[in-house]
């Protein structure tokens, strides 16, 4: 059994037309679930992860400017944006938590050859791409993990909280003027539509059942978070860890932590918070252009 997702609502299909003719949206049918991709540019391929609760406009800041140069396919996780979630069963394990959001991207990757494209998460997936590349059927060119989950075992006590006590859920009982007080969106000049974007997708109705609980595993309101530390040395992959030394979720420490353990690491980490490519889209363009080429 499958859930469908919700149709886009208002704010999201605004964009995807501002995005066009650049971007089009596709799905793209896995034995895991059917999966939307919003794909535009030519040249060599980068894949773009979003993180928890978000989809992939929500990377729209940065897209037209990356697709000048490369060929970029950003997804939707497994049970956000406008991809399918497959039924997650509660009482699932760290295990299978992990394989409910890579399994999915992971068959995508392979099923259209793009095994040598560089891939860019962020938080969960950040999470994701670390995965790929651990499980090795997909051999990314290079990989950018932002504000990644799954590098280390410390979060944020306030973060816990929020996550399992359900974004979707806060959104739609706290209306959006009091979900942005407790989740305000960045002081930026997009800062307004990125706030109206999360905030759609969030209190999207009926939540995001499967995928929540799934993330949940490896959320754990107390004790050390479940993490692929012990796997850093064995990634040959150059990888860039970007993260904001005022991280909310994930403290940089983590960062500092995993670069070194990386054989082929680059450290950068700016004075932003958990998501430095929302909070300063044209600083993370420049990084993403001296890593990516």
């Amino acid at each position: 059994m499958r859930s469908t997702p919700a149709p886009a609502g208002p704010v999201e299909s605004a964009l995807l037309a501002e995005l066009a003719p650049t971007f089009a949206a596709r799905r793209v049918e896995t034995p895991h679930g059917a999966l939307r991709v919003l794909e535009g540019g030519a040249g060599p391929a980068l894949v773009l992860i979003h993180g928890r609760g978000n989809a992939a406009t929500t990377w729209f800041q940065m897209l037209p400017a990356l697709a000048r140069t490369r060929r970029v396919l950003a997804v939707d996780l497994p049970g956000f944006g406008q991809s399918e979630a497959r039924r997650f069963q509660q009482g699932g394990g760290v295990e299978a938590g992990i394989a409910f959001f890579t399994e999915a991207i992971e068959q995508w990757l392979v099923d259209e050859r793009l095994t040598g494209a560089a891939i860019a998460g962020h938080s969960l997936g950040g999470l994701v791409a670390f995965e790929l590349a651990r499980r090795g059927r997909v051999a990314s060119r290079k990989l950018a993990l932002i504000g990644s989950m799954g590098l280390g075992s410390a979060m944020t006590h306030v973060s816990r909280v929020f996550f399992r006590l359900g974004p979707e859920r806060l959104a739609r009982r706290l209306g959006r003027a009091g979900f942005e007080r407790i989740n305000p969106p960045p002081s930026t000049p997009d800062g307004a539509r990125l706030g109206a974007l999360g905030f759609e997708l969030y209190a999207v109705p009926g939540g995001r059942p499967d995928a929540s609980a799934a993330f949940d595993t490896l959320c754990p309101l107390v004790g050390p978070v479940p993490h692929r530390a012990d796997s850093l040395a064995r990634i040959a992959t150059p990888t860039l860890i970007l993260w904001g030394d005022h991280d909310e979720v994930f403290p940089s420490p983590i960062a500092i932590a995993a670069a070194a353990a990386l054989p082929h690491a680059t450290l950068r980490i700016e004075p932003l918070g958990h998501s430095p490519h929302l909070e300063a889209p044209e600083r993370v363009l420049a990084i993403f252009d001296e890593f990516f080429g």
